[in-house]
């Protein structure tokens, strides 16, 4: 089973991440972009690039969730593993979809990384969406990059709409504004008893 931790920067995504570790000792913890790969160290190499092409940006988380998937998802899949992912596509489809529309390079941006990862990326079966306001989380993640800018933020969010919309089946919104403990707590309601079933 593939769980999938998404939402903006500042949501508290790690932090329930990382929590759900002493809930889950015998899952497999994950993450995107990878930190230890090489396609990871080049899509952190331009997270920190100001001027890096939206359209190469894309193509190296690309190849970082391929590489992320032949190596750690699908095998954990076969070994019929909990796999529980800080970030994964719905990430890149959210940001770089949004990255791609300031540029205006590719008409429907989201729906042309969508498409990219058609033929080959592994859908989860539960998508956790922490949603939260861009301001607030501007703030919270400090705006060290240029992904964490208010207005940027603003339209990732809108992307992740639509994401729920489309993917309804799967994606469970939770009010990122609460205390983290009250975040937490829905966060291990909602995966223990899909974990249940």
């Amino acid at each position: 089973m593939l769980v999938t931790l998404e939402g903006l920067d500042g949501s508290g995504k790690t932090t329930v991440w990382e929590a759900l570790q002493k809930s889950y000792p015998d899952a497999v913890f994950t993450r995107e972009p990878t930190n230890d790969s090489w396609y990871g160290d080049a899509v952190y190499r331009s997270i920190e690039d100001d001027d890096a092409d939206s359209l190469a940006e894309l193509f190296l988380y690309t190849a970082d969730h391929a590489d992320h998937l032949s190596r750690k998802i699908e095998p954990a899949l076969e070994r019929s593993e909990l796999i529980i992912s800080d970030r994964y596509a719905d990430s890149r489809f959210a940001y770089q979809g949004a990255t791609l529309a300031e540029t205006e390079r590719v008409e429907n941006p989201l729906e042309y990384v969508i498409d990219v990862h058609d033929a080959f990326s592994v859908e989860p079966d539960l998508t956790l969406y922490l949603d939260l306001d861009p301001e607030t989380a501007a703030r919270r993640a400090g705006s060290t990059n240029k992904f964490e800018r208010v207005e940027y933020l603003a339209a990732v969010r809108e992307n992740y709409e639509r994401l729920c919309e489309r993917y309804d089946d799967r994606f469970v919104r939770i009010d990122a504004a609460q205390s983290p403990a009250a975040v937490l707590e829905d966060v291990r309601d909602i995966l223990a008893a899909t974990v249940e079933r």
